[in-house]
């Protein structure tokens, strides 16, 4: 018996990849999600993958879950008008995930996952200013010219007085 592979909705697809990012980034595992709606991993795979709709009441929950609006799922999707995004880190999620290097998207929702759990303010600063540096000195555009002016990094570790 021949078996039939439905192409997955662009539409649905889309909505599936922002619950990936979303997930991702909120550090959710496909497990864990799916218990929080009482849904299976594999439910929330096919989600992912655009291969079953997402119905607007679980919309509705994963958005409460993540804590991300509603609206978040259909940013960025071809053919609807965009609103300005509600917080800033939706847009560097819309950034990454145009990123088409499985690697480096999977690298960049994990480096702004783990950089979220710093509590301390001047190592969280530290550690921008360096990237900053970083990316400047591969990009060959000068550190203040993509965010404002920014100080150089300092080599030796801070002291508090």
């Amino acid at each position: 018996m021949e078996t039939f592979m439905r192409k997955p909705n662009p539409y649905d697809a889309h909505v599936g990849a922002r619950l990936r990012a979303c997930r991702t980034l909120a550090g959710f595992s496909q497990e864990r999600l799916g218990t929080s709606v009482q849904l299976s991993f594999q439910q929330i795979q096919k989600y992912e993958k655009g291969l079953n709709r997402i119905g607007a009441s679980r919309l509705q929950q994963f958005a409460q879950i993540l804590n991300v609006p509603p609206s978040y799922f259909f940013e960025d999707m071809p053919g609807i008008e965009q609103q300005p995004t509600a917080r800033p880190e939706h847009a560097v999620v819309s950034e990454i995930e145009q990123d088409k290097s499985p690697v480096s998207r999977r690298q960049a929702l994990e480096l702004v996952r783990n950089f979220g759990k710093i509590t301390d303010s001047m190592v969280r600063d530290r550690i921008f200013q360096l990237i900053k540096a970083a990316a400047a000195s591969y990009s060959g555009k000068p550190e203040g010219e993509e965010g404002g002016e920014t100080p150089a990094v300092a080599a030796t570790p801070a002291t508090e007085a």
